[in-house]
């Protein structure tokens, strides 16, 4: 029997994955867009904070489980940031080139260079879920002043994998779902709903 699971967010390569990861489990994962749920807001500190926020929003409005993430790159010489203000580290409105802009520049002084991507996922079964599952998942590397590859998106160009000898932009699909953190984060949830 195939259960119907709504993610929080309407992403379609997180939606791609998670059906691919979940189908196993006898779950159809179908983007909150497709509920007409507009997107939760995001007002916490932490990343396993707002992916529940989502999550139970999600649930909520639909009345099924649901999935939600939150992830972000942390830079250790920042102090983490720009953590769960990845996506608009530079304003609004949300602009990738201007994020890489701001982070190079801050980072210019720093002989630190390192960072990390994270990833919370958070299940709930109803938006009261007493017990949500949670899993996460991290990626180290580093942050590079020139951008190489045109895969992915983000931070990507800019954030190089000392084990690979290349940015995560210019790996293939395939790998940076097997190494990264949302990879990670997934394969840790499917091990806990299993």
């Amino acid at each position: 029997m195939t259960r119907t699971l709504v993610l929080a967010s309407n992403n379609p390569g997180k939606l791609k994955e998670f059906n691919e990861l979940l189908a196993p489990l006898g779950f159809a994962v179908r983007p909150q867009g497709d509920f007409a749920v507009p997107e939760a807001e995001e007002p916490h500190a932490t990343f396993v904070e707002n992916a529940l926020a989502k999550a139970r929003h999600a649930a909520r409005l639909t009345g099924l489980p649901a999935l939600a993430d939150d992830s972000g790159v942390c830079v250790n010489a920042l102090g983490g940031a720009p953590g769960v203000y990845s996506a608009r580290f530079a304003g609004e409105p949300k602009s990738d080139q201007r994020n890489n802009e701001k982070l190079v520049q801050a980072l210019a002084a720093h002989p630190d260079k390192s960072a990390y991507y994270y990833c919370v996922l958070v299940y709930v079964r109803s938006d009261n879920d007493p017990q949500p599952v949670i899993a996460d998942g991290r990626w180290d590397g580093e942050i590079v002043a020139v951008p190489a590859g045109s895969n992915g998106f983000g931070y990507d160009p800019y954030f190089w994998l000392p084990g690979q000898g290349r940015t995560v932009a210019q790996l293939a699909p395939e790998e940076k779902h097997r190494w990264s953190h949302r990879g990670q984060a997934l394969r840790a949830l499917v091990e806990k709903l299993r």
